[in-house]
């Protein structure tokens, strides 16, 4: 019997134990969410929400130990009744329950629900029990193929995301961060962006030769009477056609 006593003890405590850290993290993410609810991101709640899911496992991985004995066997009896406040009991509760009376016995040491809530499970309880197996089991097989057909569109979406996300940053780069600095500061701050050097030719036209309407050349230098063009420089490949003005006459004979 000491021995069970004992077991019993234990569990109770690693339950206690886990049951106030899982207490914790409830108390912290909720005060995130009452409090920060503006600046708090989604990494931020997935991690929270994971360190619950593991506290959660812990309990019941506590639960399902064999060293652990059923709970379901175990009496809680109230020895004593009292009207007054009791302070160790409201320490222990963390003020949830101040007197332990005839009025908070019966809600916090019922073995069943409630009468009501007890007839609406029994109503549910013989509505399943009209359902002809066949029946069932044919919702049961849609309900499963409308879930594997989300579970598929949802894994191939994510796998295309993925996929178009590993070809952006694969892609060759087509802008120069260097040039996109330059004009950002050309534009914005009126900084000169850098220029390559023009070359300049030295050599105008200055006349026109004269003669008969028709087709002259221009590019005669200003270097003396040289008809040649000066040593270093092409001759120039540009023409005109220059008609006097009698010929242009639209009445001249």
């Amino acid at each position: 019997m000491q021995r069970e006593e004992r077991a019993s003890e234990a569990a109770l405590d690693a339950l206690l134990s886990r049951v106030s850290d899982l207490k914790s993290t409830m108390g912290t993410l909720f005060m995130k969410l009452e409090h920060d609810h503006e600046t708090v991101n989604w990494p931020t709640m997935l991690d929270n929400f994971a360190l619950l899911s593991g506290q959660v496992n812990m309990l019941l991985k506590i639960l399902k130990n064999d060293k652990t004995p059923n709970l379901r066997n175990l009496i809680v009896l109230p020895i004593r009744l009292c009207p007054d406040r009791d302070e160790e009991l409201a320490n222990l509760t963390e003020k949830r329950i101040t007197v332990f009376n005839h009025e908070v016995v019966p809600d916090y040491l019922r073995t069943k629900p409630d009468p009501d809530v007890e007839q609406r499970e029994q109503q549910i309880i013989q509505r399943a029990n009209l359902i002809v197996p066949d029946a069932g089991q044919k919702q049961i097989n849609s309900i499963n193929k409308i879930v594997n057909q989300t579970l598929e569109l949802v894994s191939s979406t994510r796998e295309q995301w993925e996929s178009e996300a590993g070809s952006r940053a694969s892609a060759t780069q087509t802008s120069s961060l260097s040039d996109t600095h330059h004009l950002i500061s050309a534009v914005c701050l009126g900084k000169s962006p850098k220029s390559s050097p023009m070359k300049m030719s030295s050599g105008m036209p200055t006349a026109v030769q004269g003669g008969a309407p028709g087709n002259q050349m221009i590019g005669s230098n200003s270097g003396g009477g040289a008809s040649g063009p000066p040593l270093g420089k092409g001759p120039s490949s540009i023409k005109t056609n220059i008609k006097s003005a009698a010929s242009m006459h639209p009445y001249a004979r």
